[in-house]
């Protein structure tokens, strides 16, 4: 005879198979016609009566889209499922609590409904059986069976401060109530989490639930999913401790794809706080809008600016003090999209970031590591506090130190031990010629972080059609050359970068070089009187253009600086008679989430599309630009990892074509000097994260490649190789 849970196992795939949404009723081959509203079972007794439950009040298993389903058995293949189930519905009658009344079997509709839940099926009806609430709209089916503690010894003093109740509006909290049992993620996320994702999540739940909870950093590459990761845990976590508040800081640009993943993967309603939404621009407004987020089961957005702006704000106001007070102390979890964005100790962001009171700190960035050593660690120093002073780090410094060869001036490892370190690590990872050193630090910086830093390369990127990385060195006209050689007397970094930006693309954008923002019109006007062949990069990109649009292949062009993308968008209106939001399509930091999200849109599936132009900040998480094969950088950016963001718009799941990539660098000239100590910031960050037992010196140099036979069509016709110099493959 099946028991209760035998039944439930049977009826338990209903709800996950999408492919198969049926209600209850109709499990039988040949079963009456489902409607929406309502289902209907029935289930012989012993004495051959029919019980008939009808269950308007209740909800299907499953939810049905489908007009025209074939409810056949031999072609849903599950016949043998439909089997059983009937069966265990047949024999179900010995597990009934309470046998139904004469007046209950008359109609579902007059039963007296006694919901209990249920693991695999959600609130049902004791009685009658009707679903009230599906096991796949809700999360207190996992938590229903807690498991003891095995713990022997009272919790550790020292977090006593950190569980001290805080009541803020009448809500009151206490670390008490965060205090951890098992977490697990709902059926619904698991089936659809790939390997690397359930290992996050785990590393996640071993972190953020214990009796000391702490901050990690989740180093996965872009596009891997860790968005879709993070809301999955918070969902589990919310269903666990309801009064717990997350707060999601990121940069304003992606706000709007969160709230799109978190209407994809919620199975709860929950509500979704952010000031931008409701323009709440003073602290009255926003002060609401705290107040809201705090009294209710919520989730807060805020970008970076606006939190450190609030915390940091100095005004003696009651209502000021009140938003901050909030921010400080009401987050259960902190969460940093895009982490690596505070990274600076001398800003606000930072500052700010570090007085929230949570210790659940958890950094996102698929690209951890961006200009130096010191940044990674005060990333490391914001999720978990002191970070080279604890007793698991000690040690490992300790040996670090004696394997660097530290100079004169840093054998006193006193009052800048910190610093000292950062820099010495640096070194060795950079410019130290012996290799097994670097192997030797590599592997304690790994043992040093295993515990709070997760890293994904993204293997799943394996599965594309491919990557092809090049550097192309191209030789300035006779005309660039006289301008470069003024350039080079320039002292401010800065302008050497911004003006040689123009230059190297065009020598006559020099007289605009100043201008941040220039009108169409006076674009046009130079267009008419200069000669594009006198610019290397314009004719590289124009030979580019022409030869992607035979092709049938569309073309993606970043710059760090607006008056190089201007002015290639109207060279595109002029030589092709293009128009911008039919053929050209353009995002800046001026942009708005609805024009990102058009553009996107737009590009990647109209066939009328055929270049995108991307400031490359602008174009950061959040952006998917796959229908684009051919990308090229328009100059070097000092920060090796956002020219690989850029990259990565492209080079990302939903892509179907091997994807080539071109960074543009002028000969001879200053940029040339930027790209080599690019290249040497991208080596540490490789070797960092990147290297294995498997991998000699050689794996992280760029291979020189003859331009003849560089397997790129493209490259190797006459229209684009005439001017390289020097052709690189990462």
């Amino acid at each position: 005879m099946y028991t209760q849970y035998q039944l439930q196992q049977c009826l338990y795939p209903l709800h996950l198979l999408e492919d198969y949404r049926v209600p209850l009723a109709n499990t039988k081959k040949g079963g009456a016609q489902r409607e929406k509203a309502s289902a209907e079972l029935k289930v012989k007794r012993e004495n051959g009566d029919e019980l008939e439950i009808k269950g308007e009040k209740g909800v299907y298993v499953g939810i049905d889209d489908e007009e025209n389903h074939q409810n056949d058995a031999e072609d849903d293949g599950l016949e043998d499922m439909w089997k059983e189930m009937s069966m265990a519905l047949e024999c179900s009658k010995d597990d009934a609590v309470d046998p139904p009344s004469e007046e209950q079997a008359r109609g579902g509709e007059d039963c007296d409904h006694s919901f209990v839940l249920k693991d695999d099926l959600g609130y049902v009806c004791r009685i009658c059986g009707v679903i009230d609430r599906g096991i796949e709209t809700i999360f207190e089916f996992q938590y229903n069976k807690i498991k003891r503690s095995t713990r022997t010894y009272m919790p550790d003093s020292r977090n006593a401060k950190d569980r001290d109740s805080t009541e803020i509006f009448g809500v009151k909290y206490s670390e008490d109530d965060t205090m951890a049992t098992e977490i697990s993620a709902h059926p619904r996320h698991t089936k659809q989490m790939k390997p690397h994702q359930v290992e996050g999540f785990n590393f996640l739940v071993s972190n953020l639930v214990g009796d000391s909870p702490g901050g990690c950093i989740l180093a996965h590459a872009p596009g891997s999913g860790k968005t879709f990761m993070i809301i999955s845990f918070m969902q589990s976590f919310l269903g666990k401790y309801p009064h717990a508040r997350p707060l999601i800081v990121l940069p304003k640009g992606i706000l709007a794809t969160w709230k799109k993943e978190f209407q994809t993967w919620q199975v709860e309603d929950i509500p979704l706080y952010d000031f931008y939404t409701v323009k709440a621009d003073n602290r009255s407004q926003q002060l609401e809008v705290l107040k809201q987020w705090v009294e209710h089961k919520s989730v807060l957005f805020l970008g970076y600016k606006q939190f450190s702006t609030i915390v940091c704000d100095n005004g003696a106001s009651n209502t000021s003090a009140s938003c901050q007070e909030i921010l400080l102390k009401a987050p259960s979890i902190l969460v940093l999209d895009e982490g690596h964005t505070p990274r600076n100790e001398d800003t606000n962001v930072l500052q700010s970031l570090a007085k929230v009171q949570t210790p659940r700190k958890v950094v996102l960035s698929g690209t951890l590591y961006q200009n130096h050593v010191k940044e990674v660690f005060n990333i490391l120093n914001l999720v978990r506090p002191k970070f080279l002073r604890l007793e698991t780090s000690r040690a490992v410094v300790k040996r670090i130190m004696s394997r660097v060869d530290i100079p004169g001036s840093r054998r006193q490892f006193k009052a800048g031990a910190d610093a000292a370190f950062y820099d010495l690590v640096e070194h060795t990872l950079q410019k130290d010629k012996d290799f097994r050193r670097k192997v030797g630090v590599i592997q304690d910086l790994r043992e040093m972080t295993s515990k709070v830093l997760h890293y994904y390369k993204g293997d799943f990127l394996d599965e594309l059609p491919g990557l092809v990385d090049f550097t192309v060195v191209l030789n300035l006209s006779s005309r660039q050359k006289h301008e470069v050689s003024k350039l080079k007397k320039l002292v401010r970094k800065f302008k050497i970068s911004s003006v040689g930006s123009a230059v190297y693309l065009h020598p006559k954008l020099n007289s605009f070089s100043e201008n941040h923002a220039i009108a169409d019109h006076l674009v046009d006007e130079l267009l008419e009187k200069i000669d594009v062949k006198d610019g290397v990069k314009a004719k590289f990109f124009l030979n580019m253009l022409s030869l992607c649009e035979s092709a049938g292949e569309k073309l993606l062009v970043f710059s760090q600086y607006l008056l190089p993308l201007k002015f290639l968008e109207r060279l595109a209106v002029k030589m092709k008679g293009w128009s911008p939001g039919k053929e050209i399509f353009v995002i800046s930091g001026e942009s708005s989430s609805d024009h990102r999200e058009w553009s996107m849109e737009r590009f990647n599936n109209s066939s009328d599309a055929k270049v995108f132009f991307g400031s490359i900040k602008a174009c950061g998480e959040g952006i998917s630009l796959v229908g684009a094969s051919r990308i090229i950088i328009m100059d070097v950016h000092l920060n090796p990892s956002v020219t690989r963001q850029a990259i990565g718009r492209a080079f990302r799941p939903g892509q179907k074509k091997r994807v080539f990539a071109y960074r543009l660098v002028a000969a001879d000239s200053p940029e040339e000097e930027d790209h080599g100590t690019c290249f040497k910031k991208e080596l540490i960050s490789k070797m960092w994260f990147e290297w294995n037992e498997y991998c000699g010196y050689r794996d992280f140099e760029v291979e020189t490649v003859d331009v003849k036979d560089c397997d790129d069509l493209f490259l190797e016709s006459s229209l684009l190789g005439e001017d390289i110099k020097a052709l690189y493959r990462r």
